[in-house]
C-alpha cells in the first residue's frame, strides 16, 4: 500500500447489515448544525482565550476583556459576536456597559476542549 492510499480499503469489505444499523442511528444533518456551529464557535485560540477569560471572571465588559487577552477592543468585540452567535456566550447592556459571559454550553464545550489545561476554575 502507498502513503497517498493509507486512508482506504484496498477492496470493498462491506459489512451491509452493521453499516445499516449504525447508518440508522446516526442524527440528521439538520440536527447537526448547532453543534457544528458551536464548534465553529470556538474554533479559533483567541476565541478559546476570550472564552476562558470569561469562564474565569464570569461576566465581563468588552473593556476589561481586552485588557485581559492583550488584544485590540474591536478584535475581542468580533469574537463576543461569534460566541454569541454561536450560542455559546449572552450579552446585556448595563448602562453604557455590554456585559458578557459564557452560556452553559459555553462553558461546557470550553471544559471539554481545554481540560485541565483550562487554567481557571471552570464549573459545568
Amino acid at each position: 500500500m502507498t502513503d497517498e492510499r493509507v486512508d482506504a480499503c484496498d477492496l470493498l469489505c462491506l459489512d451491509l447489515p452493521h453499516a445499516e444499523r449504525i447508518r440508522g442511528r446516526l442524527p440528521s444533518l439538520g440536527s447537526l448544525e448547532p453543534a457544528a456551529s458551536a464548534a465553529k464557535g470556538m474554533a479559533d485560540p483567541t476565541r478559546l482565550n476570550v472564552a476562558a477569560a470569561l469562564a474565569a471572571g464570569d461576566e465581563l465588559c468588552v473593556c476589561d476583556l481586552a485588557w485581559i487577552v492583550g488584544q485590540a477592543q474591536n478584535l475581542v468585540s468580533h469574537h463576543l459576536r461569534q460566541l454569541r452567535n454561536a450560542g455559546l456566550a449572552t450579552s446585556r447592556r448595563d448602562g453604557r456597559l455590554v456585559m458578557y459571559a459564557l452560556t452553559e454550553r459555553g462553558r461546557a464545550l470550553l471544559g471539554v476542549l481545554l481540560g485541565d489545561d483550562l487554567g481557571v476554575a471552570v464549573e459545568v
